[in-house]
């Protein structure tokens, strides 16, 4: 990209527009899971359709997140995020007047296919406008937003649904993205990716891989992991990524060239990402419950009682991120990982039936600083891995990952916790809760081992240098 068009964008409009898309399409993951009491109230239907509501747009996310990543770089990244910016307004708007369950279902996949094509080229827009220098910052502000947003999602539901309607958690978004559509248009600077064509073969490989393994993992719980369906899921799903790997490592333009993963930076980053929020959404699923239905705090009190947690990346992420401008993203992001372990561990030791505020403050203050500490430098690392020209696709895939994560976390922490305990007494949650915990906390310490793997700030950069035998430059639109 030219630097007059780069000029004329604006880092600060651009760190603002991105931000606050991000936090949309990140808060919609957790946001409807402390309404579906009322949802159900309103709308009827049985268990499966109200976990139908979470999961259709985990599903459709996921899966399309490298697809959309792929059209921005094809047929410009900013109307691109224009366009799936306009999908998920509509989508959220749509859900908001739903009248029954099975149409929510269908906006809430709809929403999830707008965020798709919109969140991973957030990250690629704010790039190409902030100067290499500030970027540590500007994804420390951006990581911030973000991280607010997934660990809040259980608070904001539960306040909008408690004080007005369940209706309200998808109105949000509107004005929201009403506003952000016109400042997207004129203050965002367009750009490209190599102009290479649509992979086809490989996205309908990648997008059925993806969709076979969430689908496994998020009906897994509910069905069985025995049911025909979850296991059909699950093989189908494998079998279909396995193909996309050797497609991939033979194509002439895939859409995920399978050389970017020699690179030791791409690779630890995007296992440290996935065991990361494996860990971190099974753990909010569980505590948003256990704060609401074993100690008897409403869903705007239990959110309000975990803000050390979830409000401290707000203040340590930009700190985060100036210090990974200074000394390299993987000692920060690899303390801030074993940081969030320490806090998952310790939650699961003071974690009783009748526990008190005081003696869960600390694991929620360390597992806020750690996960505050881990968003910024890693979204550094992602796009310092990778040549400017792939960094869409860089930022699609780790994306994916994360929501491949997030499912999974869900899916086996649920199974844990549904193996040791339940949901009869305060007390059986909390023998279902302690051991997924755990479970949670050391995955996350695998994700600090797999951050110490990533090699230093130096060696990353002559890594992205010489990926391709020769430089494939950005092109601009004025």
């Amino acid at each position: 990209m030219s630097q007059q068009t780069a000029r004329r964008g604006g880092a600060a409009w651009a760190l603002v527009i991105t931000s606050v898309a991000g936090f949309m399409a990140a808060l919609d993951n957790l946001v409807v899971t402390t309404a579906l009491p009322s949802i159900r109230e309103d709308l009827g239907g049985g268990l499966h359709d109200l976990e139908w509501t979470v999961s259709a747009y985990t599903l459709t996310f996921a899966v399309l997140l490298m697809f959309g990543a792929a059209l921005g770089d094809r047929f410009g990244r900013r109307r691109l995020f224009i366009a799936g910016l306009t999908v998920f307004t509509g989508a959220s708007a749509a859900a908001a007047m739903a009248p029954g369950i099975d149409s929510l279902i269908a906006a809430r996949a709809v929403q999830g296919a707008g965020a798709a094509v919109m969140m991973p080229l957030t990250l690629t827009l704010l790039t190409a406008a902030v100067p290499v220098a500030k970027r540590g910052m500007a994804y420390g502000i951006w990581g911030a937003v973000n991280g607010l947003a997934v660990a809040s999602g259980p608070l904001v539901g539960g306040t909008l649904t408690e004080h007005i309607s369940w209706q309200w958690i998808f109105w949000l978004n509107v004005p929201l993205g009403l506003a952000l559509l016109p400042l997207a248009r004129l203050r965002l600077a367009e750009s490209h990716g190599t102009g290479a064509p649509l992979d086809v073969p490989g996205t309908l490989l990648a997008s059925g891989g993806l969709f076979g393994i969430v689908y496994g993992l998020v009906r897994g719980p509910a069905d069985g992991w025995t049911s025909s369906l979850v296991l059909t899921g699950l093989f189908a799903g494998g079998a279909l990524l396995v193909g996309f790997i050797l497609y991939s490592t033979r194509a002439k333009n895939p859409m995920l060239p399978m050389r970017l993963f020699r690179s030791r930076a791409f690779s630890g980053i995007n296992a440290a990402s996935l065991l990361m929020f494996l860990g971190m959404f099974g753990s909010i699923f569980l505590l948003s419950q256990y704060m609401q239905g074993v100690l008897g705090y409403s869903p705007t009190e239990a959110g309000l009682r975990m803000l050390p947690w979830t409000g401290m990346p707000m203040l340590v992420a930009p700190i985060a991120g100036i210090l990974a401008d200074r000394i390299g993203g993987r000692p920060v992001v690899a303390a801030g990982l074993f940081l969030q372990a320490l806090g998952l561990g310790y939650m699961a030791v003071v974690a009783t039936a009748d526990a008190s505020y005081v003696s869960q403050l600390p694991a929620l203050i360390v597992s806020g600083v750690g996960m505050a500490l881990f968003f910024a430098p890693a979204s550094h690392l992602v796009m310092s891995s990778v040549r400017p020209s792939e960094q869409g696709i860089a930022s699609g895939a780790n994306n994916a990952l994360r929501e491949v994560g997030g499912a999974l976390g869900i899916a086996v922490m649920g199974s844990i916790f549904a193996a040791q305990g339940g949901y009869e007494t305060g007390q059986t949650f909390v023998d279902g809760m302690r051991p997924a915990l755990v479970t949670g906390s050391a995955v996350v310490a695998l994700a600090g081992i797999a951050a110490l793997l990533i090699p230093t700030r130096r060696h990353t950069e002559r890594q992205a240098q010489s990926a391709e035998p020769a430089p494939v430059l950005e092109t601009a639109a004025h």
